[in-house]
């Protein structure tokens, strides 16, 4: 991959200092791709390029009909590309390709389903009771947007955004993590052959402290939308808070999956292994916090161990992985921190626990499914988010003590429960409060429906109707058709 991998007003450049950054594959810590590192400066740039473009109206004032069909065409270009961009992510992410190619449909799943959305969006009469008064309700873009990715998902995060903006007319500035940035570049290719004119979208890589900064503290930038951690989430907010921009923020979470005796046992067990292990547990939405009804935990908790132990982890490569490695170094040391935590508050693991020594494996960043139990909800283990292949394991007596656990968290993303008594599942589905609830299912979303959480797990949604109105300005138009002199203030004349 060539080191001018910054995408800047139509063109490609390499950093103003020269510098560039080594993506390494978390399997064998290789260097997979070479790509520029932005400078605050380029960003800068970037945001400027975004700025004028919007302004001028060389792509905000395209009908949405044109935009549409513009969106439509990079759906198909990802679909005729899906094979190169699985491959890059696996190589960044050290996923399998099977997992990526899942990935590939989903976004471009995602691109038609806000080309379709836009086509539906529509003005709003208002009655005032009044014959020569018109009152519309209008819809415009928000502006110029900086849509902030992460590493577990990289363009299947930033295709939420890219595309309802592109819908929307605005333009934007794409910063994907620096872990992990490959088909973030390959997506500005796309955008440039489906014709998007020159300085709507553009493209900083780089490290958030430098090249991400500016992003949230520029004024000439409308909208932030994020996908992170919490803590970065909450400088986000507060930056933007200054020049009052448009945020949304998607933090993560630390999601129940609960499990009562009255449900399908077993399926309730396989998705649970699915839930937390899923990616090696490097998902927002992961249920790594089972509770178990009290009078089926040996029952559960056995089977769980099981499965856990017979899970396959590996590289990309090899057709008998089941799950891969984490992200990077640093983040295995935080896992591994996580666990230190656990047996200090008195928690037991059962399997796991330590990161894995195996010879084809001691190179990358792997740490085996594991099963921690014994676990109270004031733990560290339960409420931290270890964003790894991490179960944590607690029982409750009661539907309300179920509640109560289920929502004894800061975070409110997702949530599961297995039960075959519907009264008490939709009492429960009611009551949780997290963002997206799963009854008798696991993890499964569509582009249709909503996506985003309570609490600390952020502000605003993406996908679904809503995630395009994030993108939008509503803007109220009065005409008086018969206009008149008010009369309010007597006339000395």
């Amino acid at each position: 991959m060539p080191e001018s991998t910054l995408y800047i007003n139509g063109a490609w450049v390499a950093s103003s200092d020269g510098a560039v950054r080594e993506i390494r594959s978390p399997h064998d810590n290789s260097v997979v791709a070479t790509v520029s590192e932005a400078t605050a400066a380029d960003t800068r740039d970037a945001i400027k390029a975004a700025r004028d473009s919007f302004d001028s109206g060389v792509y905000a004032s395209w009908s949405m009909k044109d935009r549409c069909a513009l969106v439509e065409k990079v759906a198909d270009l990802i679909k005729r590309d899906a094979e190169i961009l699985a491959s890059l992510e696996t190589r960044d992410t050290g996923k399998r390709m099977v997992e990526t190619r899942y990935d590939m449909a989903d976004i471009e799943a995602t691109f038609r389903h806000f080309a379709a959305l836009g086509l539906k969006l529509k003005d709003r009469k208002v009655d005032v009771g009044a014959d020569n008064i018109s009152s519309v309700i209008t819809h415009e873009a928000v502006g110029v947007c900086a849509l902030i990715g992460p590493w577990n998902y990289p363009l299947l995060q930033i295709s939420w955004k890219v595309a309802p903006a592109l819908v929307a007319g605005c333009s934007f500035i794409v910063k994907p993590s620096e872990l992990s940035p490959s088909t973030a570049i390959h997506l500005m290719k796309l955008l440039e052959e489906a014709g998007l004119p020159q300085g709507v979208a553009n493209l900083i890589c780089g490290a958030g402290a430098t090249a991400g900064a500016p992003l949230t503290e520029d004024p000439r930038v409308d909208l932030v939308s994020f996908t992170g951690g919490l803590v970065t989430g909450r400088r986000i907010m507060a930056t933007a808070a200054q020049t009052v921009k448009k945020v949304a923020l998607e933090l993560g979470g630390k999601n129940p999956h609960i499990i009562f005796e009255n449900s399908n046992i077993d399926a309730a067990i396989d998705n649970a292994v699915t839930g937390a292990f899923l990616h090696s547990g490097q998902v927002c939405s992961a249920g790594t916090r089972v509770l178990v009804e009290k009078s089926i935990h040996d029952r559960v908790v056995a089977e769980i161990v099981r499965r856990a132990k017979a899970i396959y982890v590996g590289g990309p490569e090899d057709p008998r992985t089941e799950t891969g490695p984490l992200i990077s170094k640093e983040h295995l040391g935080k896992v591994e921190a996580y666990m230190h935590d656990a047996e200090k508050d008195g928690a037991t693991i059962l399997v796991g626990g330590s990161r894995i020594d195996r010879e084809d494996l001691n190179k990358g960043w792997y740490f085996p499914p594991t099963v921690i139990d014994n676990c109270l909800s004031k733990m560290k283990c339960v409420q931290d988010e270890s964003f790894g292949p991490i179960m944590t394991i607690e029982t409750f007596e009661s539907v309300d003590e179920a509640i109560a656990l289920g929502n004894d968290t800061i975070y409110g993303l997702s949530g599961a429960l297995w039960c075959d008594d519907k009264k008490i599942a939709d009492r429960v589905a009611a009551a949780l409060r997290h963002g997206t609830i799963w009854v008798n299912d696991f993890g499964p979303y569509r582009p249709q429906a909503e996506w985003g959480g309570f609490k600390a797990s952020g502000v605003g949604r993406e996908l679904g109707e809503a995630g395009l109105d994030e993108y939008l300005e509503i803007k109220h138009i009065w005409t008086n058709n018969k206009p008149a002199r008010s009369g309010w203030f007597a006339d000395p004349s």
